[in-house]
């Protein structure tokens, strides 16, 4: 079985809400909405890897809090983990820094006003739970 690559990536909640990210590239992408994160790199666990590329998507320090169940493919090789994660406190406002354009902090009823990824949809289901149940 051949290695698949990890990309993980973050519902981060924060006072009931959710944070959506709008990408900028590439072109298939662009103007589509994701949950932030990226590719895991060798040595490195999902979880080191989702507080480095806050940091370096968003400028924020956070924290993993538990993963979404499942994983969904994404291109070949490559599949999409999720977990949820908060923003630590005293940490700035998120801004997008790399690969996006506009975020945006969705309520509940908010969360299908934008154009998700198909990829993310089902873990975006998996966070809205445990944005229902208040986490």
């Amino acid at each position: 079985m051949t290695e698949r690559i990890v990309v993980v990536g973050a519902a981060l909640l924060s006072e009931g809400r959710l944070l959506s990210a709008r990408r900028s590239a590439p072109p298939e992408l662009a103007g589509r909405w994701e949950l932030p994160g990226g590719k895991v790199e060798p040595g490195e666990t999902p979880e080191r890897a989702l507080v480095r590329e806050l940091r370096e998507e968003l400028g924020v320090e956070a924290e993993p809090l538990e993963r979404v169940p499942g994983q969904w493919p994404l291109k070949p090789g490559y599949v999409l983990r999720v977990w949820t994660a908060r923003l630590l406190p005293g940490s700035v406002e998120p801004r997008p820094l790399e690969d996006h354009d506009e975020l945006r902090w969705l309520a509940p009823g908010e969360i299908w006003d934008v154009d998700w990824l198909d990829a993310d949809v089902p873990a975006v289901k998996g966070a809205l739970l445990r944005l229902d149940a208040g986490a």
